[in-house]
């Protein structure tokens, strides 16, 4: 870890939790709109909560455990509450109006307090995971370890609060089926796209804080 202070810490801070919330609203969004993947159901959030698993790790790495938990902390109400106003204002995808938050959509509160239990439960797992094995000399463990345990609980906990005997037929029926393709969806991402950009990210932010590069670390 490299520890920032004063204005920097802060910057990056308010950083991450404005990036958490933009992918918590667009996840939340995005979950509203099932494709087929090789004949398999999911949803487009499976593309992009991913990032939230990169901004954690690089949260856990840069700035420590409490720092992370302090993220997560200032995240979940403002992100409940914004996520819930976009989905209701633009559900499946086309614009309600104003007046449509003058009446409690349950459908769209149920996913964003779906959304809610599970960022919290798969971060917490995410961040204890990570701190646990950040300081082995193979970067790539702490990160793939965290992101392929966190995810895991952040998608079955999402699909069993937000939709399990839901209003929506089409989700209630096929939600286990859309819980295990999204979560594959999201490891092989994680894996293939996310795993080597953060080795990327970390090592440019770094080198830009005047600290070893993960490479130079592991050489010594």
């Amino acid at each position: 870890m490299f520890a920032l202070t004063g204005p920097r810490q802060r910057a990056a801070v308010v950083t991450l939790i404005a990036f958490h919330i933009f992918i918590i609203i667009a996840s939340n969004y995005l979950v509203q709109f099932p494709m087929q993947l090789f004949g398999w159901q999911t949803t487009w959030g499976a593309f992009s909560f991913p990032f939230i698993f990169l901004a954690t790790d690089l949260t856990v790495r840069l700035l420590g455990k409490q720092p992370a938990r302090r993220v997560i902390a200032y995240v979940m109400l403002p992100a409940l509450l914004v996520s819930y106003v976009v989905s209701v204002l633009f559900q499946e995808g086309s614009f309600r109006g104003a007046a449509a938050l003058l009446v409690l959509n349950t459908f769209v509160l149920r996913i964003s307090l779906a959304s809610f239990a599970a960022y919290a439960v798969g971060q917490l797992a995410d961040i204890q995971v990570f701190d646990r094995l950040r300081q082995l000399k193979q970067w790539w463990i702490a990160p793939t370890a965290s992101t392929v345990l966190g995810n895991l609980l952040d998608t079955f906990v999402f699909f069993a609060v937000a939709f399990w005997y839901s209003s929506n037929a089409f989700m209630a029926e096929h939600w286990i089926e859309i819980a295990v393709v999204d979560y594959v969806v999201k490891i092989l991402i994680s894996l293939l796209l996310f795993i080597p950009l953060y080795g990327l990210l970390l090592n440019v932010l770094l080198r830009f804080m005047g600290a070893p590069t993960e490479a130079k670390r592991a050489a010594h």
